[in-house]
């Protein structure tokens, strides 16, 4: 057994060292574009930096859009600073990517450009790499809206800015974090993803309701066990197929089952259960699994979802959802006037779903709009996307003397 586990280790090694190989040499043939530093007036002066390997782009993934807009204003740059994650995120985003590798690379970059505004997209340790920089605006954009305990982390404080959805992000950081000006600190954006039109992968048989069903993952710690998958989700979904009146987008969050594998097995089982049962139902039975973010919210008239920015997404739209009630104890929730709004959906309540469901989409939304306009704002078409470009733009200018000064150097 000692030989076989040395052998495939050794096997293992060596794939990894050939594709390391591989990479470099295509990073080698493609330098033109990673490591391209334009000069003059088109010298990049907005960054979105990511560290992360590719099993996190669904965090950036959902900037595109929003950076493609600002791009139209000003050079923008992806800032990746991991080989795969720079190879694939030349492939499927339109914007220059620069590969980083080390910290020199980073510092290069920053001293032959005119960086005047950064965003980070998470709390990856690498962030502090770029954040030594004085003279860019560092911004902390986050990868979506919601009440877990992320979004109020101590580590924010790290940040020049945090663009916030709406009034209820800055309260809440007023609330949390301590020595923290949160008036002067947020500025508030909306959600700009709400603004883009995504193109819908799948058809769906519209002479029937649209449920979506996107649960969050597992969590890496027990105040993030906000996954409803093993509480809530195949009951929810034998329940929505035995029924058979539904078209159902099962969305699961693209990490689950990294700390649990038997979350990762529950997700599995539901595929194969939305599989099985395709053939025979009148509806259309997703397992979703595609790469973007944003096309569900227009092809579903109801969401069940959990504590995660799923829900904030959502509840933008002003449709009917459902938030589920985490069965772990230990979960960290905070008073929420959303989820104080929105219909909880207890696990003991999943074998019930057909019949809410079509109670939820028969009623008026009371109170949803002050609800919404607490978290988001202005949610009109195209509200979001321009408040996103004015504070983005107002801190480029704002930030104008300082970047033009000669000589800037690293903190």
């Amino acid at each position: 057994m000692k030989v076989l586990k040395t052998l495939n280790n050794a096997a293992a090694y060596a794939g990894q060292r050939l594709v390391a190989r591989q990479h470099r040499k295509f990073i080698s043939r493609h330098a033109t574009e990673l490591f391209h530093e334009p000069t003059g007036d088109d010298r990049y002066k907005v960054a979105l930096y990511f560290a992360d390997p590719m099993v996190n782009a669904y965090q950036i993934r959902q900037w595109y859009e929003p950076m493609k807009q600002l791009a139209k204003h000003v050079p923008v740059v992806i800032i990746a600073r991991l080989p795969d994650s720079a190879l694939a995120l030349r492939e499927e985003c339109a914007l220059p990517v620069h590969y980083a590798p080390t910290i020199e690379d980073v510092e290069n970059l920053v001293n032959s450009q005119d960086l005047r505004l950064v965003f980070y997209v998470n709390q990856n340790i690498r962030n502090f790499q770029m954040m030594r920089f004085n003279s860019p605006e560092h911004v902390f954009i986050s990868h979506g809206e919601s009440e877990k305990a992320y979004m109020w982390s101590n580590q924010l404080k790290a940040y020049d800015y945090v663009f916030s959805a709406g009034q209820a992000a800055r309260d809440r950081l007023g609330d949390h974090l301590h020595n923290f000006d949160a008036e002067h600190r947020t500025r508030l954006i909306g959600r700009p993803q709400i603004d883009v039109d995504y193109l819908a992968p799948y058809s769906i048989n519209h002479s029937l309701p649209t449920v979506l069903y996107a649960p969050t993952w597992e969590g890496d710690r027990p105040s993030m066990n906000y996954g409803s998958l093993l509480s809530h989700g195949e009951q929810l979904v034998d329940s929505l197929i035995k029924d058979g009146g539904f078209n159902i987008i099962f969305r699961p969050h693209p990490r689950s089952g990294i700390n649990s594998a038997q979350y990762g097995q529950a997700v599995e089982r539901v595929r194969n259960k939305l599989n099985s049962a395709n053939s025979t139902s009148i509806g259309r039975l997703l397992f979703d699994d595609t790469t973007h973010w944003g096309w569900q919210w227009a092809q579903s008239d109801i969401c069940i979802t959990d504590i995660s920015a799923v829900a904030y997404d959502f509840l933008a739209t002003g449709k009917p959802m459902f938030v589920t009630t985490p069965v772990s104890v230990e979960a960290a929730i905070s008073d929420s006037p959303a989820l104080s709004r929105v219909p909880a959906l207890s696990a003991s309540q999943s074998a019930e779903s057909p019949g809410l469901i079509r109670s939820a989409l028969m009623e008026e939304n009371a109170g949803f709009k002050e609800v919404v306009e607490y978290y988001f704002g202005d949610v009109t078409k195209g509200a979001s996307m321009q408040r996103f470009i004015d504070e983005s733009l107002n801190l480029i200018t704002g930030d104008a003397a300082i970047s033009n000064l000669p000589g800037r150097r690293a903190a």
